[in-house]
């Protein structure tokens, strides 16, 4: 199905918010993950902080996917996929969160493919604000 002018007008929109927020987040984590192992282990000690952040997160990701389910572009799919992401994670975090605890256990001992992976999700974070903030809009659909 082709996009709409309203559903080319919301992709910008989400990637005016999501493109700068995986551009910061995500290059502070690759800039200093020799510390993000003390942060997590404080992070799964507060059973309260689990829940509020799991909770905001299937919150984020809920309404990426009630705002957004359009899978037209690759930035579109990029922003739809984020959404679900979110909420799986959010999910996840509140129902098991020692699965996640294990996983962020895990990756410390491998933070050469953390960096690579959180350097793919800053370069997805810089095309989503390229879309969002640079590019031309795109022309509306019809008179």
């Amino acid at each position: 199905m082709p996009a709409t002018s309203e559903s080319k007008a919301r992709t910008r929109a989400f990637a005016r918010v999501m493109g700068p927020w995986l551009v910061i987040v995500p290059g502070i984590i690759v800039m200093r993950i020799q510390d993000m192992g003390a942060l997590i282990s404080g992070f799964f000690e507060n059973m309260g902080l689990l829940w509020f952040v799991g909770g905001l997160l299937l919150f984020c990701g809920l309404l990426i996917i009630a705002f957004h389910q359009y899978w037209s572009s690759p930035s579109a799919i990029l922003i739809s996929l984020f959404g679900w992401f979110l909420a799986l994670r959010g999910v996840l975090l509140m129902a098991t969160p020692q699965l996640i605890e294990r996983g962020a256990a895990a990756s410390m001992g491998a933070l050469p493919i953390v960096r690579i992976g959180f350097g793919i999700v800053v370069l997805i974070g810089l095309w989503l604000t390229f879309v969002g903030w640079i590019a031309k809009p795109p022309a509306e659909d019809g008179p």
